[in-house]
């Protein structure tokens, strides 16, 4: 009985050293994971939100090949607008709630009493803020 206590303890210890160097060998990879992340985001489109990304492929396209890429080689003007595009749709993807959100407020009617100004993604009141520079200019009177 002693002798099997022994080895049950012996080998619940060397599953603990086990699952420890598991854990170390994950930790070790963190880094190759994110750069085949990256990678994978270069080398693939994300086709989640094709009328957010059918736009930012026409701006690149323009933006790349008329302003920045302009005097490159073809391979130049076809491989980085590529990656670009690539990348980019991958990050719409990720924060498309909240380019959605602003291209809405463009076009969002503004109330004839209500003067709002956006700042910094914050709705703020200017109607309060005239308030408050007329209390100012009522001081200095």
């Amino acid at each position: 009985m002693a002798e099997k206590q022994r080895l049950q303890t012996l080998l619940q210890t060397q599953k603990s050293i086990i699952r420890q160097d598991i854990d170390e060998i994950k930790e070790e990879l963190v880094p190759v994971k994110t750069a085949i992340n990256f990678i994978g985001k270069l080398t693939t489109q994300d086709h989640s939100n094709p009328i957010l990304n059918g736009t930012i492929n026409t701006v690149i396209d323009l933006v790349m090949n008329k302003l920045v890429l302009a005097r490159s080689g073809w391979l130049t003007r076809f491989i980085v607008p590529f990656f670009v595009k690539n990348f980019s749709s991958h990050i719409v993807d990720e924060k498309k709630d909240d380019i959605l959100r602003k291209v809405f407020s463009l076009f969002k009617k503004k109330k004839k009493g209500d003067k709002t100004h956006e700042s910094n993604g914050k709705m703020h009141h200017a109607v309060e803020e005239e308030e408050e520079e007329d209390d100012d200019e009522n001081e200095l009177d």
